[in-house]
């Protein structure tokens, strides 16, 4: 069978890449990866020790022209959660423009200047995005899809805890994949009925299993303009619209809460945890335990705000140390470093308690060992990496469903 082209944006050091190309059905063509914040690019850096420097770009995306990109089948990427409202100007009401910098609209420009637009979309990020912002719910979304179906697309969507799938995390993601009207899968989600598509036919199903719910069934239409969506859409309502599971196709959502079905193996904590000799520098210095047990406890304390406000503050426990038992809490992007800190993980081994190498974090991803090892990069920019990164094992499973259905 041939391999399916892809451009991989929003690189990071891999993930999607890893996930796709472990399956032998996809060959990743060009790439993109850049970090606004910092003069040195170590996450390029570390995707082109692995992968080659050759078709990967380390340039601002937003600034990379079109005709610069490669066609290819397939478009993926983990964006940034960012403000999606869509701004016009009174000269150009039709100028649809999102703010300068937002990245979706990055991924809407180019899919409208490719003379050619990939047929298929696999996008990532986190599950926030289905209820954001707080003061319109689910609006976020909804100018996505509709953008996506103003563009030639259908979409499918899931909110997909790897956790809950047997892999070592939990951690939850929004996938979602897009479908372009010149393929055979857009004229079956239009046959087919939604329900049927996501809960049995559909690609995300397909990858991971449901248990089937029907009780909270939603349909609604999303019209309009992407200004008057921006500026009205869903106003005052304390939820949002949109469950965790769901298709889009002329501009009709079906969507529905739905469980997952699994019982087969689970990888815990305590499984990927290295045997090996672990640095010192990972072990928690008894000095310094009554920090760690204080910033993760419960406390219910009075607080004053730098305005001289005092308030009563109140968190729950952590579970310290972590639970080996158990899939590990998400990963954050903070979590290197030797500071002591509420969300890090922590163990507990024979030689006292420790911190998560490197390694282990890159395990609790399903990355290979090493993956993101690199003279200059610190432990600290390796663990951030992984907060940033997503579970390659879904990838993997969503890719080979996809490639499966467009063979079919």
């Amino acid at each position: 069978m041939k391999k399916l082209t892809v451009i991989e944006l929003f690189a990071g050091v891999g993930g999607f890449r890893l996930g796709l190309e472990q399956t032998e059905k996809y060959k990743v063509v060009w790439s993109n990866q850049w970090e606004p914040s910092t003069k040195t690019q170590h996450a390029s850096m570390v995707y082109e020790a692995r992968f080659g420097s050759e078709n990967h770009s380390n340039s601002d995306i937003s600034e990379v022209p079109t005709s610069e990109i490669p066609d290819a089948d397939l478009l993926v990427g983990g964006f940034p959660c960012q403000d999606y409202s869509v701004a016009t100007t009174l000269q150009n009401s039709k100028g649809l423009i999102g703010k300068k910098g937002v990245l979706w609209w990055s991924i809407h420009r180019i899919l409208s200047e490719k003379k050619h637009p990939p047929k298929y979309l696999f996008l990532e990020n986190v599950d926030r995005l289905l209820k954001s912002p707080s003061s319109q719910r689910g609006r976020d979304f909804a100018i996505m899809l509709r953008s996506l179906e103003e563009l030639g697309y259908a979409v499918e969507w899931r909110v997909i805890n790897a956790a809950e799938y047997g892999m070592p995390q939990r951690r939850r993601r929004v996938f979602f994949i897009g479908y372009h009207k010149s393929t055979r899968i857009y004229d079956n989600i239009r046959k087919e009925n939604s329900l049927e598509w996501m809960l049995k036919k559909g690609v995300l199903a397909g990858a991971f299993p449901l248990n089937s719910t029907t009780s909270n069934l939603k349909e609604f239409i999303i019209e309009g303009d992407l200004v008057e969506l921006s500026e009205n859409f869903n106003v005052k309502e304390k939820l949002s619209p949109f469950q965790n599971t769901g298709v889009f196709i002329d501009g009709k959502v079906t969507t529905i809460k739905t469980l997952p079905s699994y019982d087969g193996k689970k990888i815990v904590l305590g499984d990927i945890l290295q045997n090996s000799k672990i640095s010192q520098e990972f072990y928690i210095d008894a000095n310094d335990l009554p920090k760690w047990e204080y910033l993760k406890g419960s406390k219910k304390e009075v607080r004053t705000a730098k305005s001289g406000f005092s308030y009563n503050y109140s968190e729950g426990a952590m579970i310290f140390p972590d639970a080996l038992d158990n899939a590990s809490r998400t990963i954050i992007t903070g979590e290197g470093g030797r500071s002591p800190s509420r969300f890090k993980h922590v163990v507990k081994t024979p030689k006292g308690m420790r911190r998560l190498t490197p390694v282990e974090l890159e395990r609790l991803n399903m990355f290979p060992d090493n993956h993101t090892q690199l003279q200059g990069i610190s432990d600290t920019k390796r663990a951030f990496f992984m907060g940033n990164a997503l579970v390659v094992g879904i990838v993997e499973r969503i890719g080979t469903a996809l490639y499966e259905k467009i063979n079919a």
